[in-house]
């Protein structure tokens, strides 16, 4: 008995800790045994260990495929939207356009009404462009003024986000009071 407390309470040492046998395979605890997996080693074409692996990394791309794809077709849809948007608030521009040449030509004469009246047309004639092309028709010829003239695609850009940034500040300044 005092022989079983000395080794009890004695250091481990080397001789006490005795490694598997390199041959010995691993067996999974109990919850994990039941859990589906299988932990035995396989060797594929590849040199990879598993099946799973493969299936896990086929699946990932899948899964990554797919994600595109809802991703271009909610863009799209976002897209889509927007170009109605665009055209309704550019047929409200027109509209306000010629409006005010009529207005113009009671106040200052015909001469001048007609500059906005031949805005308006502009701005209608565009919004035609606008309804007749699909996005994807769009966004090609943004590529292509892009690709033509950086220089004037910063400068649209810079003028309809000032644009943008002033009808949201107004927006909010309505909201607000």
């Amino acid at each position: 008995m005092a022989d079983q407390q000395d080794r009890d309470t004695a250091p481990i040492s080397d001789g006490d800790i005795t490694p598997p046998p390199a041959d010995a395979s691993f067996t999974p605890a109990a919850p994990l045994k039941d859990a589906g997996v299988d932990f035995s080693p396989a060797s594929d074409a590849g040199g990879e260990t598993g099946g799973t692996v493969a299936g896990a990394k086929q699946a990932l791309r899948d899964n990554v495929a797919k994600g595109r794809e809802q991703a271009a077709d909610k863009a799209r849809l976002f897209a889509e939207d927007g170009k109605a948007k665009a055209s309704d608030a550019l047929g409200q521009l027109s509209q306000m356009l010629r409006d005010a040449a009529q207005q113009v030509d009671e106040k200052l004469g015909e001469q001048y009404g007609q500059y906005a009246r031949g805005a308006a047309d502009r701005v209608q004639g565009f919004t035609s462009a606008i309804d007749d092309k699909s996005v994807d028709d769009l966004l090609a010829d943004a590529r292509e003024l892009v690709r033509k003239s950086p220089a004037a695609a910063v400068g649209v850009a810079a003028g309809i986000g000032f644009v943008v940034a002033r009808l949201l500040s107004a927006g909010l300044d309505q909201r607000d009071a």
